[in-house]
Order: C-alpha cells, then structure tokens, then sequence
C-alpha cells in the first residue's frame, strides 16, 4: 500500500541523497549489507527484550533499504544484480528481526507464542513470494494492507508500546494473510484472463501456417494419401 502511494515522493527525497553518497564513493551493496547487519542488532535487541533500542535499530534498519537504490541509480548500476541482491537481503532482514521476536516470546510464561513470529515471517514470505513470481509471468502482483513497509512501521509501533507487543504481531499476521489472499486472487484473474487471448493467438498463428504451407505447395507437387503413397492423377487411371 505505502509502496504504491508515497514510492515516488521517497525517491524524490532519497535522490540527492544518493547522488551524495555516490560522490564519495559509497557503494549501493555496501548500504545493503549496512541495513542487513542494523537488522541482525535490532533481532538481538529484541530477543533480549530491549524494546527501545530495538525501536531505534528498526528506524535505521530502514534507511540503508530506502537509499541503496537511490545509490544505485545515481552511479548507473541499476540492474537484476542488485536487484536480486536487495531482494535477498530483505528476506534475510525479515528473517533476522522475527527470529528475534520469536526468541523474546521463547522466554515468556508463554513459550508457545514464539510460534506467532514463525507464522508471521511464513505469511510474509509467501506474499513476497507471490509478487516475485507474477512478475516473472508478466503479471501484477503489487499493493495489499501489509507490505514490507507496513510490517516495518507495525512492528515499530510494538516495540515502542510493548504493552501491546503480542497484539500487533497477532494484527501483523491477519493482515498478512488477507494481503496474500488478495494479491493470489488479483494474479489469478489476470491469468485467467490472458490463457484465452494466448490460446487465440496459437490458433491464428496455425491457422496462418497452413494457409502459408497450402499456398507454397506447386500445384504439379504430388499429393500423398495417407499413407504416404504418391496419388494418380484421374486422367492416368482412366486410361
């Protein structure tokens, strides 16, 4: 949802920036393997229950993911390489901080909770998952109630009020799940739709050929039966 709506006002904000950082010489993967390694601080800041720090941790966890590609295009470098390597990293970091809410919950009176996270980073996979593989079809996969930046800001707002910690993750879950119901029924359709415009197009495309193979054939070519055994002419056989 924040992806589709304010993506063009965060890259007009990250752009200068990232025409500064690649002016002294700062490398797009190195800010990538910076927001990787403030997620591994912030998964250890909350497996220990400091929620505060961890709330701090998570807010630059994110600048390093809103200004490598910023990076990236000011030098020019754009391209499936670094693509392939945020997109790994992003994974890697999902896993990092709910790996870490997990322990937390691990240690409570409750240690059965610790299974929440485990489900949440399930259900966040499978709607990164999704989005990843429509686009491989040529499909649309985009938007839902809760991408990658607002599991970002939920899990924020649970770690500044961790009175209601629990209760966030269980929203984050939900809403996780509704995200990957909607996004499966959105590239469902569009498939549905494009399998009869393609088997048209086959059709066409045959039809095509065997009119072409047809109009090419000399018409003193021989024609074969069924068998593949040449055809008399009419007028040879009434001899």
């Amino acid at each position: 949802m924040f992806d589709g709506n304010f993506r063009a006002t965060v890259d007009k904000a990250t752009t200068p920036v990232g025409k500064s950082l690649h002016r002294i010489g700062v490398s797009p993967d190195v800010i990538t393997g910076i927001g990787v390694v403030m997620a591994a601080a912030c998964a250890v800041a909350i497996g220990t229950g400091q929620f505060l720090l961890a709330a701090v941790l998570l807010a630059l966890t994110g600048v390093p993911d809103a200004l490598d590609g910023a990076v990236a295009k000011a030098a020019g470098s754009s391209g499936p390489r670094g693509a392939y390597l945020d997109s790994v990293s992003d994974r890697l970091s999902d896993g990092l901080l709910f790996g870490g809410a997990a322990w937390y919950l691990a240690g409570t009176a409750n240690p059965r909770m610790a299974m929440l996270p485990f489900a949440l980073y399930l259900a966040a996979s499978l709607v990164s998952y999704q989005r990843a593989k429509a686009e491989s079809l040529g499909f649309d996969a985009k938007g839902g109630l809760m991408e990658r930046a607002e599991r970002f800001i939920a899990l924020g707002v649970g770690l500044v009020f961790s009175a209601i910690f629990v209760q966030i993750l269980w929203l984050m879950l939900v809403l996780t799940i509704i995200t990957a119901i909607t996004r499966f029924v959105k590239v469902w359709r569009q498939a549905s739709a494009a399998r009869p415009a393609r088997l048209k197009k086959q059709t066409r495309q045959a039809e095509t050929s065997i009119f072409t193979r047809r109009a090419s054939r000399s018409p003193r070519e021989p024609r074969t039966d069924w068998r593949g055994r040449t055809r008399r002419r009419a007028s040879s056989r009434r001899r």
